[in-house]
């Protein structure tokens, strides 16, 4: 049975998550906030953990940057605001996904199948790399290089960018990008795609010219 982390100060909010966690056949584990979520994460391990970013003592984007330190577990994070500045700072600290508040506890939880899954089987058996220039990228160890210097990217940067490599020189549209990189269509959110988008090409530096955009259709990883 996976087992789901859910951190955040309102009593109600933890209550709908657990109803419906426990529905879909999951674990769950309540924190009321940063600290606690930390001291629990010291004693247990988790598939996921669903973390509010506004909490007293402790956000949650501190929260995520300690439990990060010991261990590598998923993060959803959950916000009253959906400013981009607030999903950058939470996509570059390396969590998985972002939902804003008000949300839907079942597209919550297919949020959860998904981030789950995907962690799952992120292990490649045949080992796999791609260079362009000065850019290395090593699909089975998950590292990208950058004129010889490793870069450290976000969970969902790294999926993108392979993603994009894999299918290089083909013309993809957003649609497409959101449902196969983030494993849902109709529930997924065009500003999450865009914010990934920007981390993705500050990464690549000088390289972010095989990025291309397409106007009104998408994007292509162009190399000859």
């Amino acid at each position: 049975m996976e087992r789901i982390l859910v951190v955040d100060d309102e009593e109600k909010i933890r209550a709908i998550i657990r109803k419906y966690g426990e529905f879909e056949g999951y674990e769950i584990v309540e924190a009321r906030d940063g600290m606690e979520a930390i001291a629990i994460c010291k004693k247990m391990d988790f598939d996921v953990i669903i973390l509010d970013v506004m909490m007293p003592e402790l956000d949650g984007f501190s929260t995520c940057r300690e439990i990060r330190k010991t261990k590598d577990i998923p993060v959803i994070m959950l916000s009253a605001r959906g400013e981009e500045y607030d999903r950058i700072h939470g996509f570059e600290l390396g969590i998985d996904d972002y939902v804003v508040k008000p949300f839907s506890p079942k597209e919550l939880m297919m949020r959860v199948k998904v981030v789950i899954s995907r962690n799952k089987g992120k292990e490649s058996k045949e080992h796999d790399t791609f260079e362009a220039e000065g850019l290395f990228v090593d699909f089975t160890g998950r590292t990208v290089s950058v004129d010889g210097k490793r870069v450290d990217m976000s969970p969902k940067e790294y999926d993108l960018l392979f993603y994009l490599i894999r299918n290089r020189n083909i013309a993809l549209e957003r649609e497409k990008l959101i449902t196969d990189v983030w494993g849902y269509d109709y529930y997924g959110d065009d500003r999450t795609l865009d914010t990934h988008i920007k981390l993705l090409r500050s990464s690549l530096g000088e390289y972010r010219k095989f990025l291309v955009t397409l106007r009104g259709l998408g994007y292509r990883f162009e190399v000859s």
